[in-house]
């Protein structure tokens, strides 16, 4: 049986807090595990379940881990273990579809290392969570979906994901093994009042100054930078040949900085401490290909 992975980030922000959820199937030859990640300002902790008590629906988007549930309606979690208890409910408004698949003509290669999928760029969040007695005030939240599949995660990427007061971002710069040779991928989007500006290697982009938490993507007349300002880092596990052995540090909440222009004009100059940010380049690096 060929090493696979599939999973699902699920990011539940209001204006105090933020908790991100991770439902993750993984299959390592013939061992297959199953599990759900919680990270908070604060907090990091993990359950894992029977692969018998794991069901995804056929078609729509209904994912059921033991008595947990995840649909594009909403989450309920009710989760007692050693050390980890998470309950409670949050419904969910429309998701926001972007235009089109995030890998582009990407999506046709086979054999790739890692396929992205966005699920809803933004929606609104309405519920309470329970976790390890604190509570988790979602009322008129925001929310965010994404997915990934294949076998592991890069080698090296930076990940970042970013609500804000109309609208939401979201990057990916990794180096990408494709047959003989490796580039830099990148694939992202800028949600601004209802449009959306696509950025990608597919349509032009390019990456530079890949160092110290940040990076720049040029595209044509589109500049996009991203800059980790302060980390809040917990650590959390990724698939590495099929099974979940890796360990990253994501800030599910921490302070960035992006600024965004398009035609000649400054679209977005935003500072916030409600970024996601995953930066897996090492503190030297300076670019992808030097690694």
């Amino acid at each position: 049986m060929r090493h696979y992975f599939c999973g699902w980030y699920f990011k539940l922000q209001s204006q105090s807090q933020t908790m991100a959820l991770v439902v993750a199937y993984n299959r390592a030859g013939k061992q297959e595990t199953v599990s759900l990640q919680v990270i908070t300002d604060d907090y990091v902790g993990a359950a894992e379940y029977p692969v018998g008590e794991y069901r995804k629906a056929g078609t729509g988007f209904d994912i059921k881990l033991g008595a947990n549930r995840f649909s594009c309606e909403g989450i309920h979690l009710d989760i007692h273990q050693d050390n980890f208890e998470l309950n409670g409910d949050v419904s969910f408004g429309p998701w926001t579809a972007i235009d089109g698949d995030i890998m582009g003509p990407f999506r046709f290669v086979p054999f790739m290392q890692c396929r992205h999928e966005v699920l809803s760029a933004y929606h609104d969040v309405d519920g309470i969570m329970t976790l390890n007695g604190e509570t988790y005030d979602f009322t008129s939240a925001k929310g965010y979906v994404e997915g990934d599949r294949g076998y592991s995660f890069p080698c090296v990427y930076l990940w970042t994901q970013c609500l804000f007061d109309g609208g939401s971002l979201f990057l990916s710069v990794a180096d990408i093994p494709f047959g003989l040779f490796r580039f830099t991928g990148i694939i992202g989007f800028v949600f601004l009042n209802g449009k959306e500006y696509r950025l990608a290697t597919y349509k032009g982009g390019k990456a530079t100054d890949i160092k110290d938490g940040g990076c720049r993507i040029t595209q044509g007349d589109t500049t996009f930078t991203a800059q980790l300002l302060r980390k809040n880092d917990h650590p959390l596990q990724v698939p590495m040949q099929g099974s979940m052995s890796r360990t990253i540090r994501e800030s599910a909440s921490c302070t960035a900085h992006y600024t965004f222009s398009s035609g000649g004009k400054l679209l977005l100059d935003l500072t916030t401490d409600k970024a996601s940010f995953e930066f897996e380049f090492g503190d030297e690096t300076s670019g992808i290909h030097k690694l």
